[in-house]
């Protein structure tokens, strides 16, 4: 696995990723998984962040507790929701610690939003592009996870306009990342998916889209959601981009396409401290 957007870190025998813009902010702690480094075994193995797939539950808790340990997080402090491909956002607060891992998910959440210290939003992938978030103005973190049909919703900008309306938030001042995901080198879709990208009036679809001899596409939800974060305000600039495909990495990172389901979920992590 290489890359030249993103760092890649090994400590303790867990391997991570974490975002360069991310890792110059004094204020936030941050880590996104990789399937390297935990104790879950056969097709979850060995970083595995999923309670819902079938693995042991004290094999997920082990590898969250690595994962925290080397983010210097507590793992008391995770929120973690039930990810359904929605564009629902919640903002969350010192209450909802431990949810999703001591006590009972979100359903039908797929973006977290605080302005809390001490309080660590999660949210898990295979495949689906990773949005992360900070205002260090106001003090504020998202996280959100943006499937084709997040994408198609717009979640990325929808988490930016709730930072605006519920905290005060100016996108000019958001430092954002969009993380490993499928990448348009493996990512084949079919008509019905591209023309729900083509009804987003303000894509430039050449850069998304790439029409394919057998009438299907290969589509980029990287740049998909790169031009989608710069339609809401944020500046390229301030915006860190993967290069990382999860497909073909998938020896590294868990991949929905490449094991046809048969798969861990990698998980982003992110506190303010």
């Amino acid at each position: 696995m290489n890359t030249r957007n993103l760092i890649l870190n090994n400590k303790n025998g867990v391997e991570y990723i974490t975002f360069p813009k991310f890792s110059n902010l004094k204020t936030v702690r941050h880590i996104f998984s990789t399937r390297l480094g935990g104790v879950s075994t056969g097709r979850y193995e060995s970083m595995n962040l999923s309670f819902t797939n079938g693995d042991k539950r004290e094999n997920v808790i082990e590898n969250y507790s690595r994962l925290c340990k080397i983010a210097d997080i507590d793992i008391n402090h995770l929120v973690l929701s039930r990810q359904t491909h929605t564009d629902n956002i919640k903002n969350v607060t010192e209450i909802d610690r431990g949810t999703g891992i001591f006590k009972d998910s979100f359903n039908d959440v797929d973006g977290l939003i605080t302005d809390r210290k001490g309080v660590a939003l999660v949210t898990q992938y295979a495949d689906c592009t990773p949005l992360l978030f900070c205002d260090p103005v106001k003090g504020v973190i998202a996280s959100s996870h943006s499937g084709w049909r997040g994408t198609v919703k717009l979640i990325g900008e929808k988490t930016v306009k709730k930072m605006a309306n519920d905290y005060g938030c100016r996108p000019e001042n958001i430092i954002a990342a969009i993380g490993p995901c499928i990448g348009k080198c493996c990512y084949e879709v079919d008509e019905p998916v591209a023309s729900e990208f083509s009804s987003i009036d303000f894509l430039n679809l050449e850069k998304i889209l790439f029409p394919k001899e057998n009438g299907k596409y290969m589509l980029d939800l990287t740049e998909a959601n790169r031009q989608i974060l710069i339609h809401s305000g944020i500046s390229p600039d301030n915006i860190d981009v993967s290069d990382i495909c999860t497909c073909c990495n998938c020896k590294e990172l868990h991949s929905h396409r490449a094991t046809h389901g048969q798969r861990g979920n990698l998980a982003m992590i992110i506190e303010m401290i």
